[in-house]
């Protein structure tokens, strides 16, 4: 089963550097790095900001040919260069298959996204627009929840690779299960996810591999151990209990 996905591990081409004191090396979630194992289908990287994890997840989708600031390998606008170099570090194991089609999400960046397909879409082509693959209407002209959502519904197909940088980010609660139902229905049609996420709802998703990046590097843990979940049961159960301590400014 892992030699049939279309990306089964990660790992650091060691011999390239000799030093972990410079970014991006020194982040938690790359310094210990050795081979990390990718589920055939979901796997899920969780941590703090600023624990690497998006980080890794950037230098894996321009590793594969993505676009920096998100989009398909079709996309090739620089807004802004900010990635770092990791992606020349990383030595990605492929399989046998590729897949049929692909994306890399950032949230951060999908405003830039959204512009780059609507100057695209203004030069004279003989192909359709390119906004007909997202649900036809322009997404600059919905919110952001709704522009996620039509990427998801429209522009992600099966057998597909998807690289998503907290999509949760714009998403309520209730679209955040309507995302999951979607992510479902693309897992069965023999699609694979890789995505960084605060969220607890997605990373509920059954069976799938959760990496927790800590400050000894990235450790694979069940979802209930996930600080995510902890949190947000402990709040959920007793929220009077949980203000209470957090305002009280008595001491």
């Amino acid at each position: 089963m892992i030699s049939n996905q279309f990306v089964s591990r990660i790992s650091l081409k060691t011999e390239l550097f000799d030093s972990y004191d410079a970014y991006p090396l020194n982040l938690p979630a790359v310094r210990n790095l050795d081979t990390l194992e990718l589920h055939p289908k979901v796997t899920f990287f969780v941590g703090e900001n600023g624990s690497g994890k998006s980080t890794l997840l950037e230098a894996l989708a321009v590793s594969l040919g993505f676009n920096a600031e998100g989009g398909s390998k079709n996309f090739r606008f620089d807004t802004r260069q900010s990635h770092s170099n990791l992606h020349e570090l990383l030595r990605v194991s492929k399989g046998i298959k590729k897949p049929r089609a692909g994306y890399f999400l950032r949230a951060e960046s999908f405003f830039n996204v959204a512009t780059e397909i609507e100057r695209l879409d203004e030069e004279p082509f003989p192909a359709p627009p390119i906004i007909d693959s997202y649900g036809k209407k322009s997404l600059h002209e919905q919110s952001h929840g709704e522009s996620f959502l039509a990427l998801l519904m429209n522009r992600f197909g099966g057998q597909g690779l998807y690289i998503l940088d907290e999509p949760e980010a714009a998403l309520s609660p209730q679209r955040q299960l309507v995302a999951l139902s979607r992510l479902h229905d693309l897992v069965l049609d023999r699609s694979q996810f890789v995505i960084a996420t605060h969220s607890p709802i997605l990373m509920a998703y059954p069976h799938a591999w959760i990496y927790a990046c800590t400050a000894d590097g990235l450790k694979r843990i069940e979802y209930k151990d996930t600080e995510h979940y902890r949190v947000m049961r402990e709040f959920l159960l007793a929220p009077d209990k949980a203000l209470a301590r957090l305002l009280d400014r008595s001491s």
